[in-house]
């Protein structure tokens, strides 16, 4: 198949770190990149949708934004998407599902809508529908103006396929690597998590370091359009990871997690690059070799527990980082900025919050410990 013109693709991300994101896409050569409420878009064909999938760490989901068309009342829209070209993009031996959303525009019943552009999909194309379908068609009707998206990714990106293992409050991989970033963090110094719960931040740390990408294990809804080529994505598979001295290191009080992160680490392939033991915060003691970043998501009291009985254990963990740590930074992960505040440390002024599990958190970022 030839590619078609480069269109639009929405790269989905956490709000409150969209600059984070679109640093990261400007990194992989993506064109046309520009922050956006809650991602970033870029211009591209189905290639640049395949390699975004497989290598964007930050971004949560990958929208082809494939088209658009006026549409004042519901008979128009009815033949305007008779007229799409869906058999370029969609298979009819696939189910798929079509869900819209309507803001500012005469055609304002989404239900409505809905079932013509499903009628428009059997009768034009012969396409079967399902609620449960892995491929999803987004309509967005805004302004009277219907933009047609295709859902690329299927289940979210930070399911990578390796943390089968997770903790009471999991951080999810795409949030990890985008605060691993606003902390300074490339690839090129260790990392040190005192409360590790699965073990996301040591493990997303050592495989930007040895370069994998987070897409290598899993599959992705883009595999059943009819855009898709095998042969021309495998080749953007990378076979050969990069060779790193590094080490990372995680620990935490609860035996428990710290099997569930050696597991995790192992089906990542970047277990013998980590070291993860039982132990409290007060025990933290630096590994030997150059400074670099200790990155924590303590428990906070809109997570875990009452959070008055949580000073004393941030009070610890300041102490700890103060006196064992000079020449480190720390990125702490907190709803409680008071809790932060406990610890003691010179933290930068404080960011935008962050949504994370139903919460509004924030990163707490120091520079190098003195």
């Amino acid at each position: 198949m030839t590619d078609p013109a480069p269109f639009e693709i929405f790269l989905a991300g956490t709000p409150g770190l969209e600059d984070m994101l679109l640093a990261e896409v400007q990194e992989h050569g993506f064109q046309n990149a520009h922050a956006i409420r809650g991602g970033v878009t870029i211009q591209g064909t189905w290639h640049d949708v395949w390699r975004a999938n497989l290598e964007l760490r930050g971004a949560t989901r990958v929208l082809a934004r494939v088209g658009s068309f006026m549409a004042f009342h519901l008979a128009q829209l009815d033949k305007r998407s008779r007229k799409f070209p869906w058999g370029d993009i969609l298979r009819p031996d696939l189910p798929v599902k079509v869900e819209v959303t309507t803001k500012k525009s005469k055609i304002y019943h989404a239900g409505a809508a809905t079932q013509r552009i499903e009628t428009a999909l059997k009768d034009s194309h012969g396409m079967t529908l399902s609620s449960d379908a892995e491929i999803v068609v987004k309509v967005r009707i805004d302004d009277n103006r219907a933009t047609i998206s295709v859902d690329t990714t299927g289940e979210s990106l930070h399911k990578r396929g390796h943390k089968l293992g997770i903790g009471k409050a999991p951080m999810r991989e795409t949030l990890a690597s985008l605060m691993l970033r606003r902390c300074g963090y490339d690839g090129s110094e260790p990392v040190v998590d005192p409360m590790c719960g699965s073990g996301t931040f040591p493990i997303e740390a050592a495989e930007i370091a040895m370069d994998l990408q987070p897409g290598r294990s899993r599959s992705f809804a883009f595999e059943q359009l009819a855009s898709f080529e095998q042969a021309a994505f495998d080749a953007l598979r990378r076979t050969a990871p990069k060779e790193t001295g590094l080490k990372f290191y995680g620990s935490d009080r609860d035996a428990g997690a710290i099997k569930m992160s050696r597991d995790n680490a192992e089906r990542a392939g970047v277990a013998h690059l980590i070291t993860f033991e039982t132990h409290g915060a007060g025990e933290l003691q630096p590994p030997e070799g150059p400074p670099g970043l200790v990155m924590v998501n303590p428990p906070y009291g809109g997570r875990i527990g009452n959070k008055k009985l949580l000073y004393p254990l941030y009070g610890t963990l300041g102490d700890t980082l103060k006196t064992r740590f000079k020449g480190w930074r720390v990125g702490l992960v907190t709803s409680e900025p008071p809790l932060a505040k406990a610890t003691g440390l010179p933290f930068k002024p404080q960011g935008a919050p962050i949504p994370h599990g139903g919460l509004k958190v924030w990163l707490f970022t120091t520079d190098k410990l003195g």
